[in-house]
């Protein structure tokens, strides 16, 4: 009997020990937060402000070096990707794209289809829900799993002697890392403040669709949510005054102008706002060249505005830019030894990935002291219109101001089979290389699919790859990224002289 007993009790005996050594750790643990990342004790080894992929990223990163942080949120947690940005935008954006698919099947012989919005509330209300499901699995979830990083709710700010506080009460830390993020910006019009009028956040909140928008700015933002609310049933007008998507290769500019155009989006292009003017439907913008334009909502997609402002940083000895962005040098580091930042904060690179990325450079470097630089010579970006914007690199602009002697390729989309067989034109590819060594410099797709094959030119640029080098690279024939072969091919050749599968 014992010894059928001996087994049992050994594991009972067994758990008690393991249980009573977590207890004490526990115990241990908790006195040590309360000595180290509270008001009340001594200072943390590093304290993060701002509970966003940057900050999440900074956090975990030193946690996992074995430093204690306090990782300090304001409000919502998970920052603006997962709760304003990204995961809504995108979510309603390939809901509305199912509609135009569905007109669009008449491209094919024998297939005619249609959809429409029944019920934009409901939409809505799940993209809502992933949010909520992502906001708990990515980011408060996650906090249980690192018993170094203690989070702490409150408004954090430094003194004007320089020392850091949350609520008022002195926080004391060894090192800092600010992650604040940034938020939508809101042009000087007069009148603005009196029209009601929508940010990137509100507008993908709407329960209820107008019947018109007017969409002031036509970057990435404006682009994305013009095309979004047209495709959903609104009369939308995109105003700008450098046009769409400035900053790409005019090539895509163009063209891609021209589609939102053929979607039913006018485009309109001015030097100055005048003013904006509430009436009894809806909302008029005033422009310099004497026109008006009347819309039921204005959506202003103006860019965003780092959250700097409200840290008291002159006292702490951190400078910032005219924009407000914190100047940091290459290592992530403020103009104070004991303060890095990273992510949008910054100014510089506004995409959650390279939030995360940088946040991971400034935290080893505050942590352990490391001199990790920030490289961003590679950092692929992609616009989800429709089609999709990627790029990677320097434009041909870029490259010829850097004094660069540049040779470029650009290829229809009708070059590449897989679009033909799809039977979807609409767009381009447009490489930039080094004249004489042929090393590839930069790359710009414009293509239903672009945001999956951009990668792949990021690797070739990553590899300093030369063009007849990616022209040689084995690709899968009918698909996307077969482009990339066939424009590296096209810096020598008529790719149409070519046979199948780029030979």
């Amino acid at each position: 009997m014992i010894l059928v007993l001996l087994p049992a009790l050994v594991v009972f005996i067994g758990i008690t020990l393991y249980a009573l050594w977590r207890r004490q750790r526990t115990d241990r643990r908790e006195a040590d937060m309360e000595n180290c990342c509270t008001p009340r004790g001594g200072p943390c080894d590093l304290a993060v402000i701002g509970a966003g992929s940057a900050g999440f990223s900074a956090a975990i990163t030193a946690a996992e070096a074995g430093v204690r942080v306090a990782l300090i949120g304001d409000g919502t947690i998970g920052g603006t990707c997962v709760n304003l940005g990204c995961v809504p935008s995108k979510t309603l954006i390939r809901a509305v794209e199912g509609l135009h698919h569905a007109s669009a099947a008449n491209r094919f012989d024998g297939i005619k289809a249609s959809a429409r919005v029944t019920d934009w509330a409901a939409m809505v209300a799940q993209k809502q829900a992933l949010v909520e499901e992502l906001r708990a699995a990515k980011y408060a979830d996650v906090l249980p799993r690192y018993e170094d990083i203690t989070y702490v709710e409150g408004r954090a700010r430094f003194d004007d002697a320089g020392g850091l506080t949350v609520d008022g009460a002195a926080f004391p830390a060894a090192k800092v890392v600010i992650a604040t993020g940034s938020r939508p910006h809101v042009p000087a019009i007069p009148g603005i403040e009196t029209v009601g009028a929508l940010d990137s956040t509100s507008a993908l909140e709407l329960t209820e669709l107008p019947a018109s928008m007017l969409v002031l700015g036509a970057g990435y933002i404006g682009v994305e949510l013009a095309q979004l609310f047209a495709r959903a049933g609104v009369s939308v007008t995109l105003i700008s005054r450098r046009g769409v998507l400035p900053e790409a290769e005019p090539e895509v500019s163009e063209v891609l102008e021209r589609y939102l155009a053929d979607e039913g989006i006018r485009l309109v292009r001015t030097g100055e706002y005048r003013r904006v003017e509430q009436q009894e439907d809806g909302m008029a913008l005033h422009l310099a060249e004497g026109g008006v334009i009347q819309a039921e909502r204005l959506l202003l997609a103006t860019g965003r505005v780092p959250n700097s402002d409200g840290l008291n940083l002159a006292a702490a000895g951190i400078e910032t830019d005219a924009r407000g962005g914190i100047v940091i040098d290459t290592h992530m580091r403020t103009a104070n030894p004991w303060v890095w930042a990273a992510g949008d904060v910054t100014g510089r690179d506004q995409y959650v990935y390279m939030a995360a990325y940088g946040a991971k450079i400034a935290a080893r470097n505050a942590a352990a002291g490391e001199t990790r630089s920030y490289d961003n010579r590679t950092m692929p970006w992609v616009v989800f219109s429709d089609p999709q914007v990627a790029g990677v690199g320097l434009s041909e602009a870029q490259a010829r101001a850097a004094g660069r002697e540049v040779v470029t390729s650009v290829l229809p989309l009708a070059a590449v089979p897989r679009a033909l067989a799809a039977r979807d034109t609409r767009g381009l590819i447009k490489l930039v290389a080094e004249a004489g060594s042929k090393r590839l410099l930069g790359a710009q797709i414009l293509a239903p699919e672009g945001a999956d094959s951009i990668q792949t030119a990021a690797m070739a640029l990553k590899a300093g790859l030369t063009y007849d080098e990616l022209g040689d690279t084995i690709m899968p024939y009918l698909t996307t990224v077969e482009g990339l072969k066939l424009a590296a091919q096209t810096f020598e050749k008529d790719v149409a002289a070519l046979s199948c599968c780029a030979g």
